[in-house]
């Protein structure tokens, strides 16, 4: 049944409270994530007993612990609710996140932050349900306005949740997470009684297992020429962006001494850059310079900013860097824009969901490689002690996205 059609099955006003929720949802559930972002390395150090150098190796257990129940339960989730319908998964996710920021709030013990990270992981599938509501009511010709829009709420959640986060952890290394629960269980009461279901029953089909299979997406990669190879470009471009979710917190405390205040201020600040002109320039600078200058600009720029960390001696510097670390965000669009050209129209939702694989396996490795990394170079046993380590490592690799992508490149245009 098309788009229009199944649209067509609720009203206006049902379609107009479920755009809205759906919206409201993610935007909440990223505020809510990045919450607790500053404060998390103080938490471990706390509950752990253990140093910097220690929380920040079970910081990247727990990021890996996290990215790999997405991983797995994310395509569960999309394949359950064409079975069963958005309305019920959608809020099964919301109110499970609220669980897990319950949990961590209280935990006691560092296993008790994984039995939450792993909750968190598993309904952090509400995005991929959201997005699933949205293609519900949104009519083709209007299907990409609605995305950008999910796009717009999940980026200003992200701005406004590390710096709230920030603010709340000065007054204790829980309060973000009590309010990280709150704020969840707020958004599944609205749905509770504001979202319609969006799928209707002659629309849904039976449950696959191959469709929920999450590495079974990644098959689409290897059946059309020339996307293999963008693939490992960004397949390496992800493992080495990693590196900021993995050490930036701790990374910060321990080059500069920030406080959660100065860690949530500074993930806003990216936030806001990247939005910025991502916003406003994209669209001017691929109709000038095309996609492929564009894919090669956010590569080298993404090595530079790297480095450009590795060297600041102050904090100004590094504010500084993360206004030039903003044309990093052109990499992924424009690599994702250049295999989805080279793939038939009923393939794109196939490969946008390989792509997503491919970006949470790589943050899932890269998460446990930087932060044994940083954590190693602190330590006395490091040849050589500094923060710094892990950055150069990611320029590094960054430069090799850089060198495959030019070599693709040349070879697409003989």
């Amino acid at each position: 049944m098309a788009a229009a059609d199944r649209s067509a099955l609720i009203s206006a006003a049902e379609a107009r409270r479920a755009t809205l929720f759906a919206l409201v949802a993610v935007f909440l559930d990223v505020v809510g994530f990045g919450l607790i972002i500053p404060v998390l390395p103080r938490l471990i150090e706390e509950v752990g007993h253990t140093g910097l150098d220690g929380a920040a190796r079970i910081g990247g257990w727990l990021f890996a612990a996290f990215s790999l129940a997405q991983f797995v339960f994310a395509p569960l989730a999309g394949a359950l609710s064409d079975r069963f319908g958005r309305r019920p998964l959608l809020l099964l996710a919301i109110a499970g996140l609220s669980v897990d920021y319950v949990v961590q709030a209280m935990a006691p013990t560092v296993l008790w932050l994984f039995v939450g990270r792993l909750i968190a992981g598993v309904c952090g599938s509400s995005y991929v349900i959201a997005n699933a509501c949205l293609a519900d009511v949104s009519s083709p010709e209007n299907r990409a306005r609605s995305f950008g829009r999910m796009t717009a709420a999940f980026g200003l959640g992200f701005v406004l949740g590390p710096a709230i986060g920030g603010m709340l952890g000065e007054f204790g290394t829980r309060v973000p997470f009590w309010s990280a629960a709150v704020l969840a269980g707020v958004n599944f009461l609205f749905g509770l009684f504001a979202l319609p279901e969006t799928l209707a029953c002659e629309s849904r089909r039976s449950f696959r297992w191959h469709e929920a299979n999450p590495l079974g997406i990644l098959a689409v990669f290897g059946r059309y020429t020339g996307v293999l190879p963008y693939a490992l470009v960004l397949t390496v471009f992800f493992f080495g962006t990693s590196v900021y979710a993995a050490i930036w917190p701790f990374w910060g405390m321990a080059k500069y001494g920030w406080s959660s205040m100065t860690v949530g201020l500074t993930l806003a600040a990216s936030g806001i850059t990247v939005a910025l002109l991502q916003g406003f320039g994209t669209g001017p600078a691929v109709a000038r310079w095309g996609e492929r200058r564009m894919a090669a600009v956010g590569l080298a720029g993404a090595a530079t900013t790297c480095v450009g960390f590795a060297l600041s001696p102050t904090t100004a510097v590094v504010v500084v860097m993360l206004i030039v670390n903003a044309v990093e965000g052109f990499a992924h669009p424009m690599l994702s824009a250049l295999m989805s050209k080279a793939v038939p129209e009923d393939t794109q939702g196939a490969l946008q969901g390989g792509i997503s694989a491919l970006m949470n396996l790589a943050m899932l490795v890269g998460a446990l490689f930087y932060t044994q990394a940083f954590g190693y170079f602190l330590s006395e046993a490091a040849p050589v002690r500094s923060p710094d380590i892990s950055f150069f490592i990611a320029a590094s690799l960054m430069l090799l996205a850089l060198g495959l992508f030019i070599r693709q490149a040349r070879r697409a245009t003989v």
